[in-house]
């Protein structure tokens, strides 16, 4: 379900070891707000099975993206 007033997030993916299938580098991802997560070095994002699932945030940097994107 979308949440108009929520901002959406994005990460590249930078590393995929261990990810092979569910991670693409260089791609980016929708990221998914998830605090529990960020307290234990994980980031949650849509992956290319098109579901949120958690990873390693060492493995995505986040960048912004114009509006029209």
């Amino acid at each position: 379900m979308s949440h108009p007033h929520i901002e959406s997030k994005f990460a590249i993916c930078i590393n995929n070891k261990n990810y092979p299938t569910s991670l693409e580098i260089r791609k980016i991802y929708q990221v998914i707000p998830d605090t529990t997560a960020s307290k234990h070095q994980m980031i949650r994002v849509i992956n290319e099975s098109n579901k949120d699932y958690l990873y390693p945030s060492n493995y995505f940097i986040p960048i912004e993206l114009p509006k029209a994107a």
